[in-house]
């Protein structure tokens, strides 16, 4: 019975080693670029064809954007011209048409300038919307469902030459963004989706400013929308949400953001995360800038590519950082979850494909962080393929994910 219960334990013994070291193999397989480095592979060492991967890095470049390099020129020329659209925030001068193609985590392709800091205008806005998810998983938030308003107290502008007079007496000393009877039903789900509605005026900019549609006439007066029933994307709004987030982590959001999720990912110390020349509040005793969601009127965020890189090779696994999980799993499928009002849309700024009508030969399951110029983070789960692309015209992008895919046909 001894013999019989020895053989059995060693027997279980060298199975349990045997599972193990099958499981280290298998986690080890899957590789996660560390700080300061990232490994190449030749496209034939993955099977990949490599005279596709040159095709579509040629389309690339030939669908580079014709609008201007000087991105403060090209705001003036865009955004500029809407009413009060003036920028407020830094511009830069953009480098040339830019990319990497990552295969299971090893570079395999990459052409332009991919160490230069470029601005990535509205690819903040899924940086913007993690930093909220992180606070609802450190349960700053209890749920995305909660109105915004039970979160922000009054704000006071950070504005020290501006003394007030007799004359001010009876204007509003502070700033309450969610206090109006339309904002206070707003939640953080309808904020992150851009179906809020929100209204009012942040940093100098209206809400019917930005985007204008139909009659001028009923801009400033128009009805409110029933929150989560009309999709717009709106800049004064997503700064609304960044200025909530700002008040719940009460500090700032960049500081939160390099701590939780850049430095773990081993993002390099040269990405900026900038807001408005104007846009500085006063909390626990600090003056703070409140950032911007994007480029719409300077700002946001100045990254390279291979930051820009690491952050779509999170998502791709799903907030998981070779075996740390670092954005929570579920937060990651509400963000890939159709908003009724939009279903190609998610959370800022997760752009869905689940009708295929934005990469009609892209995988229904595969998602793009996306930011004006275009700047693209391509994420395919399918595939395991994350690309970066950045200043390519929209016209562009699906035929260059098309010569991509078909390098996995040799």
């Amino acid at each position: 019975m001894l013999k019989k219960l020895l053989f059995l334990t060693v027997f279980i013994g060298i199975n349990s080693v045997s599972f193990s070291q099958h499981k280290s193999k298998k986690s080890s397989s899957i590789y996660f670029p560390p700080a300061g480095t990232w490994a190449h592979q030749s496209p034939q060492q993955l099977g990949l064809n490599t005279d596709s991967l040159q095709s579509a890095i040629d389309f690339a470049k030939k669908n580079e954007a014709k609008t201007p390099r000087d991105q403060e020129l090209a705001q003036a020329l865009s955004f500029g011209k809407e009413p009060f659209g003036a920028g407020i925030g830094p511009f830069s001068v953009r480098g040339d048409e830019t990319g990497i193609i990552i295969y299971k985590g090893y570079i395999v392709a990459e052409w332009g300038e991919p160490l230069r800091v470029d601005m990535t205008h509205s690819v903040t806005k899924s940086f913007l919307s993690t930093v909220v998810g992180l606070a609802v998983e450190k349960g700053l938030i209890k749920s995305v469902q909660d109105s915004v308003y039970k979160y922000v107290p009054p704000i006071e502008v950070y504005n020290p030459l501006n003394m007030r007079t007799a004359e001010d007496l009876g204007k509003p000393e502070m700033l309450y963004p969610f206090a109006s009877t339309h904002n206070k039903k707003l939640t953080w789900d309808v904020m992150l989706r851009q179906t809020s509605d929100w209204e009012g005026t942040l940093w100098g900019k209206p809400d019917w400013a930005d985007r204008p549609q139909g009659d001028p006439n009923t801009w400033i007066n128009r009805p409110r929308n029933e929150p989560g029933t009309v999709w717009k994307y709106n800049d004064t709004r997503v700064n609304a949400l960044a200025l909530a987030a700002t008040n719940v982590w009460r500090q700032p959001l960049p500081k939160v953001l390099k701590d939780y999720l850049m430095d773990p990912i081993g993002a390099s110390n040269t990405w900026r995360w900038y807001g408005y020349r104007n846009s500085w509040i006063v909390l626990d005793g600090q003056a703070v800038q409140s950032v911007a969601g994007g480029g719409h009127f300077g700002g946001g965020m100045f990254i390279n590519a291979y930051d820009m890189a690491r952050f779509g090779l999170l998502t791709l696994h799903r907030g998981n950082w070779n075996g740390k999980q670092l954005i929570a799993e579920n937060w990651v499928k509400q963000a890939l979850t159709p908003t009724t009002a939009n279903t190609g849309y998610g959370y800022m700024n997760w752009f869905l494909n689940t009708d295929k009508k934005l990469l009609p030969h892209a995988p229904a399951s595969a998602f793009v962080h996306i930011g004006n110029g275009n700047n693209i983070i391509y994420v395919d789960p399918e595939h395991d393929l994350v690309m970066v692309v950045r200043w390519i015209e929209t016209k562009g992008m699906d035929g260059t994910v098309q010569k991509v895919l078909a390098s996995f046909s040799r």
